[in-house]
């Protein structure tokens, strides 16, 4: 089963990680389907989203990380305009 992984990470693990040098990626309130077809991590900066899959329903918000698996389906409903940092593989 496929599931999102959310954690809390401290800064230094996120400087290890180079999370601040990852690329970013911004959204306005919505909601849409989306298929992760590659793994994807990321680090909320700003914002509140939902995320329901088949099996779970999860929200990030600012500080969050979370991994979400190759071939996961979803669907994504954003709260509050959302900011992140994200990493494909």
């Amino acid at each position: 089963m496929k599931r999102i992984e959310i954690s809390r990470k401290a800064e230094t693990e996120l400087d290890r990680l180079g999370v601040f040098d990852w690329p970013v990626w911004t959204c306005d309130v919505s909601e849409f389907p989306w298929k992760y077809d590659d793994r994807e991590s990321c680090y909320v900066i700003e914002g509140e989203v939902e995320i329901t899959t088949d099996t779970e329903t999860v929200y990030l918000r600012p500080g969050d990380y979370a991994v979400f698996p190759a071939g996961l389906q979803c669907r994504w409903k954003v709260i509050k305009p959302v900011k992140k940092h994200y990493k494909l593989g």
